[in-house]
């Protein structure tokens, strides 16, 4: 561990949380490579790419939902690591996940390279696997104890649990008859309710979050659940996909049986988010995150999202 004040471990980010809590604690000049699905800070642009995926994302959704459970089903990686260019950094410390094979390098992979290569006989592996909103701010805690940034570490937590209550105390205020029910759908060709943190993210928002549960898996759910709850809000935030692939994945929904008649696109309050960003991805812009949902939740209770979460940057109508 180096300190604050001097020095650094020479850092492997394989996941893009994990990517962007190490620049946001301005510990980006200590990152050797990242992995093929870090796109933010900007800063990360020209970095090596230590992973590459074995799934073709520019298919249909339904044929990605095939090609994934395919490979699944064969035992093999989504994903594989670039051991060559890993053992050539030789870094310290690699950041990686230990929460969802779909979605990262699978921790297995990455203990059984680092036990097997001479190279990285002195190389920490770091796993996040966070479940919620608190989680997350746990990992930067972590990642920086661990990278001697203990205390930015401390200053950047304490700077965004100020804006997280910041909303909840708007929210918690609200009576049950003015929160909007709410469906944030994760995939569109077989349907699935966003999970995890997402729940979570919705209730502390000012909504009541349907068809999925904090701190659970996304799961697959049908249409004829969704037209039954006939949410208030709808949030379509494709998982991998920025807004552009986004708003046409969720041009799909249009063609299903009555769904201009649910009560949320009746009323103008279906939206498209960027999910790559703000909604997939346990990184530190969940706390954005949130007071982007806040705001299309509760529009009379908080300003219009401006700058990097204005509409058409990070949200789009149907």
């Amino acid at each position: 561990m180096r300190s604050d004040s001097g020095g650094g471990l020479r850092v492997v980010s394989l996941i893009s949380s994990g990517t962007e809590i190490l620049f946001a604690l301005g510990l980006g000049e200590q990152v050797l490579a990242v992995s093929h699905e870090c796109d933010y800070p900007p800063a990360v642009d020209g970095l090596p790419r230590a992973t590459r995926s074995c799934i073709d994302s520019r298919l249909a959704s339904s044929q990605i939902d095939e090609q994934v459970k395919h490979v699944l089903q064969a035992g093999q990686p989504l994903y594989e690591i670039d051991a060559e260019l890993l053992c050539r950094l030789a870094p310290e410390l690699i950041v990686t996940q230990a929460q969802c094979d779909v979605c990262a390098v699978r921790l297995a992979d990455v203990q059984e390279l680092v036990r097997s290569r001479p190279e990285l006989r002195r190389t920490r592996v770091l796993a996040l696997n966070p479940e919620s909103l608190d989680d997350v701010l746990s990992d930067v805690f972590r990642i920086g104890q661990t990278c001697g940034a203990h205390e930015r570490a401390e200053q950047f937590v304490g700077q965004r649990r100020a804006r997280i209550g910041a909303v909840t105390r708007v929210t918690s205020e609200l009576p049950d008859n003015t929160r909007p029910g709410v469906v944030c759908i994760e995939w569109v060709a077989p349907l699935m309710a966003a999970g995890n943190w997402t729940p979570e993210l919705i209730e502390l928002a000012g909504g009541m979050p349907g068809l999925a549960t904090a701190g659970e898996h996304s799961g697959y759910v049908q249409w004829a659940d969704i037209q039954a709850l006939d949410p208030d809000v709808l949030f379509v935030a494709p998982c991998g996909f920025d807004l552009a692939r986004s708003r046409l994945e969720a041009e799909q929904l249009r063609s299903l049986p009555g769904f201009a008649s649910l009560a949320a696109v009746a009323s103008g309050r279906a939206y498209v988010l960027d999910g790559n960003a703000y909604l997939n991805r346990s990184g530190p812009r969940l706390v954005e995150s949130l007071e982007l949902l806040a705001a299309l939740l509760h529009p009379g209770r908080f300003p219009p999202p401006m700058g990097e979460l204005a509409e058409g940057r990070a949200w789009s109508r149907m």
